[in-house]
């Protein structure tokens, strides 16, 4: 039912104003000061109680959204240096997950860490976001993860159906970039940071990429349970558009993306192949990702 009414809310996205109420998230944020010997924990449990309220009961899309309906994702937001009592020095780590069709299978639509998350904090201060108005460096990054999870979420469904999302994502990175004080923003900083990812999400080579994320779920994952030779099969034809991405931008973010969340996956999917079939994803697997071999290892034997 929730894949049905997405796919619904997709093909009447710009048709319909307003479908409802419900949040669309159900999002687990968690704070970890375990590196921090900090004279005020409790800061911490509000920051975490309040980051967790403004993500959850906000209303993210135009989408309705039953309880039930609601994308799992997580956020652990690790300080690992606090220069004085409102200044921290973190990383985050997202994940994301999707249900796949017919099953109780869940497939992760996203695992990315972020080392890049300094910002400035005093306890009980109201956490806010406006469109076109950024005041915090801690929510412009939150919020810019929402977007993505969104964006992947729905290019899952329909092709391109995340467009909206990955574009308000996009529109975070410019406002950001007019803070220089902060970090995780900046053009060619590393291929890795925000600007990077969404970037990458919304140039012209992310056509390859969302074109087989849209097809690796929907005509893959979302078929295996009706006939998993043809869904298995399917996943296999697609990753050659991982070397063309790879030859296009040999950095791009997304191969560590699908790596991070698809990988393990892939090597499972992979199982039930035939010999000639493992030998051959095991050899171009391997020249995509040469230090992941371990991971690879199964489709040796």
């Amino acid at each position: 039912m929730r894949m049905i009414k997405r796919l619904l809310f997709i093909c009447l996205l710009g048709a319909t104003p307003f479908w409802g109420k419900a949040q669309e998230l159900n999002a687990r944020i968690t704070i970890n000061s375990d590196k921090v010997q900090a004279t005020n924990k409790q800061v911490f449990t509000t920051l975490q109680n309040a980051l967790n309220e403004f993500v959850n009961n906000k209303k993210w899309t135009d989408a309705t959204f039953a309880v039930n309906e609601r994308i799992d994702c997580s956020m652990t937001i690790i300080v690992n240096e606090m220069p004085s009592d409102n200044s921290f020095k973190s990383e985050i780590q997202v994940q994301a997950r999707r249900p796949v069709y017919n099953s109780s299978y869940t497939t992760t639509l996203f695992n990315y860490r972020d080392t890049q998350l300094d910002f400035d904090y005093t306890e009980f201060e109201p956490l806010e976001y406006t469109e076109n108005t950024l005041n915090s460096n801690l929510i412009a990054t939150v919020v810019f993860y929402i977007y993505t999870i969104l964006g992947l979420d729905f290019d899952s469904f329909a092709p391109n159906g995340g467009n909206s999302f990955l574009q308000q994502a996009q529109q975070i990175v410019s406002l950001a970039q007019a803070q220089p004080s902060w970090n995780g923003w900046k053009a060619f900083e590393n291929d890795r940071n925000r600007h990077a990812l969404s970037t990458a999400l919304t140039d012209n080579t992310s056509a390859m990429f969302r074109e087989m994320w849209y097809n690796y779920h929907r005509k893959g994952l979302d078929e295996m349970a009706a006939n998993p030779d043809r869904g298995r099969t399917t996943i296999i034809s697609l990753l050659p558009t991982l070397n063309q991405i790879k030859s296009a931008r040999p950095t791009s973010p997304l191969l560590q993306l699908f790596a991070d969340s698809k990988l393990d996956e892939v090597v499972s999917i992979y199982s039930k192949a035939t010999t000639q079939e493992k030998q051959e994803g095991y050899k171009e697997l391997s020249n995509l990702y040469p230090a992941l071999s371990t991971r690879l290892e199964p489709l040796k034997k």
